[in-house]
């Protein structure tokens, strides 16, 4: 407790040591086994392999998916993900390095802000709430385009509010950056980039009356600074390209927010359980860090809280109209409640108000842990007490939950159960103790273990659903000499591994665009052309899902040779390599994969 009080209390330790340990205690949270698991279908697949043609082509300009034009995004995250396979090479901690790297960077960045804005332990706290929020760091290990755009986009208004104050020394600097960062925001994700750093500080400075902030705010230079970093890529790109500016300023915005046509509706609420999920542990407190800083707007500091509620309202109100709504939209909402919670928790550590402090919270919040410790026993055996789960109702019958296998191993189970008690017993000994600073303490010690040990435990069960590297290695030997790679369907990271363009047979999802710009016939195809390639000359590989396959195997002549299965996903071929034998380890060499489920076997592709 001493060591505790020793390290968060002062108020003028060095800030470069403060970062220092920052990056080393959260280095591993978001770096730690990155590259251990084969890409995630969808997404993963798609944002690596767009840079891999880059590289391959390039061209950084064009953005092209499985060779064709894909206009949905912007190319900062390509960039970023084409410099990191540069650097590291082409491979899955290569792909995610970008993300993890710009959450490990706003969390720093948090530190930063609180202290300017409130003080050292402010910003110390809101820092270890931010890399500490389980979702917050599950998602930075993704490779999404998301957690580029929440750097970004939190480090503009960031610089906006520390500049905003009237004893800051370095005021143009900062508002410079509010430019630049707002520019790599739209490079990021698009017009939000402007929208939301535009929006919000209007808003804060019609509720402030700060309208003289405009007078100090280098307009003209941060203006220019802003379309010399965002003007070249969409002149360049339009002029390459004529149909990009209908597609990516109508269909990708304004028909995203205002229609369905992404087949992402949710309802108005969606964000909200969200949101208390991937901000657990801290969500409850947050809840109540909103309220408080409501209360306190009008105190010293209330113009900066009042600034970074406008910031989260925002956000969280925009993406909630939308009608295209993904769990990662939410991403930018968790710099400010951070902040906000950080700066609730360094107030209460003072006087007497800690002995009250949060007694609802830490009871709602010990009683969730010990239901979550239960659950987690349960889970993986969730299949065996289907007859139970469904006969009492809890379960409807035929549900994914008693059909699907178990996304966490029985050993897993007793892991995340035994680090949740952990967290638990944290929370009673604090009430015990009567002490927020252990609170704080361990609930960052537990959720710090449950996002380096926890999240790795479930990461099996979703390669294994989600991924398909080992078939797509499969399919790149059996085709390695010669032949055709086939998907029925696009699978996003078949091209990445195989290292090559693939035939597209039926639903062709997010390339739609791309496929109807110049001749692509011979690339998107129907079953009736894709019988007709089957029969030729040339080898043929076609990753296709086991239903798919049961449906159209009577008709595939010759008969087809099962090189590999994973889950509910075949890879099948239509003669051995040349008229030979198969390639070595694509027929002889199988390992069970989650064999106690039965779903199936992967070949090895060595």
């Amino acid at each position: 407790m001493k060591d505790l009080k020793a390290y968060f209390f002062p108020r003028h330790y060095p800030a470069l040591r403060d970062i220092l340990i920052l990056v080393i205690l959260f280095g591993g949270a978001f770096f730690l086994f990155l590259g251990n698991a084969g890409l995630i279908e969808p997404d993963e697949g798609r944002y690596a392999e767009i840079p891999r043609e880059m590289l391959e082509r390039g061209d950084f300009v064009t953005p092209m998916l499985n060779y064709v034009a894909y206009f949905e995004k912007p190319p900062l995250h390509y960039w970023l993900n084409a410099l990191s396979f540069k650097l590291f090479g082409l491979n899955e901690f290569a792909a995610r390095f970008a993300g993890a790297l710009a959450g490990l960077l706003t969390v720093l960045l948090v530190y930063h802000t609180g202290r300017k804005l409130f003080g050292r332990r402010e910003g110390l706290f809101s820092a270890f709430i931010l890399g500490t929020s389980t979702g917050f760091i599950a998602q930075s290990r993704i490779n999404l385009t998301d957690m580029t755009l929440t750097l970004c986009l939190s480090a503009a208004l960031c610089c906006f509010i520390i500049a905003a104050d009237d004893q800051e020394r370095h005021k143009g600097r900062y508002y410079y950056a509010l430019y630049l960062f707002s520019a790599l925001a739209v490079l990021a994700k698009g017009l939000v980039g402007l929208l939301f750093p535009a929006g919000i500080i209007v808003i804060y400075l019609a509720t402030t009356r700060r309208w003289h902030l405009l007078k100090e705010m280098r307009l003209p230079g941060g203006s220019a600074l802003f379309l010399a970093v965002v003007a070249p890529w969409f002149v360049l790109v339009s002029a390459r390209n004529p149909a990009f500016a209908r597609f990516f300023f109508i269909h990708e915005h304004l028909e995203r927010f205002l229609t369905t046509v992404h087949d992402r509706y949710q309802p108005f609420w969606f964000f909200i359980p969200i949101l208390l999920l991937t901000m657990f542990p801290w969500s409850l407190y947050g809840v109540r860090a909103i309220a408080r800083a409501w209360g306190e707007r009008r105190s010293r500091n209330g113009e900066r809280l009042l600034f970074l509620l406008v910031w989260a309202a925002f956000i969280f109100l925009f993406f909630s109209a939308s009608h295209s709504k993904l769990i990662p939209y939410i991403l930018p909402v968790f710099p400010p409640l951070a902040l906000l919670t950080g700066k609730m928790f360094s107030d209460l550590m003072d006087g007497e108000e800690q002995q009250q402090a949060f007694g609802p919270e830490k009871a709602l919040l010990g009683a969730l842990l010990a239901v979550m410790a239960v659950l987690a026993i349960i889970y993986p055996h969730v299949r065996e007490l289907a007859p139970v789960l469904t006969g009492s109702g809890l379960v409807r019958p035929g549900g994914s939950l008693v059909t699907k296998p178990p996304l966490l191993s029985p050993l897993g189970g007793v892991v995340v159960a035994c680090l949740t008690l952990s967290m638990g017993a944290a929370v009673w000994l604090a009430g015990r103790k009567r002490s927020l600073l252990i609170l704080f303490a361990g609930l960052c010690l537990g959720s710090y273990f449950l996002e380096t040990m926890g999240l790795q435990l479930f990461l099996e069960g979703i390669e294994f659903k989600k991924s398909s590297k080992e078939l797509a290695l499969l399919g790149r030997q059996a085709t390695s000499h010669g032949g055709c790679l086939v998907s029925f369907g696009y699978e996003q990271s078949l091209p990445f591994y195989a290292g090559k363009r693939v035939v597209v047979v039926g639903g062709r999802g997010e390339l739609e665009f791309g496929s109807r710009q110049g001749d692509q016939t011979a690339w998107f195809v129907e079953e009736t052309d894709f019988l007709r390639l089957w029969q030729g000359e040339q080898p043929v590989a076609a990753l296709i899902k086991r239903a798919d396959y049961e449906r159209i195997a009577p008709r595939l002549v010759p008969a087809p040779s099962v090189l590999g299965t994973k889950g509910k996903k075949m890879l099948i071929c239509n003669r051995s390599a040349a008229g030979g034998p198969l390639p070595s380890g694509t027929q002889s060499a199988f390992v069970k994969r989650r064999s106690a489920d039965g779903e199936g076997v992967a070949g090895d592709a060595r």
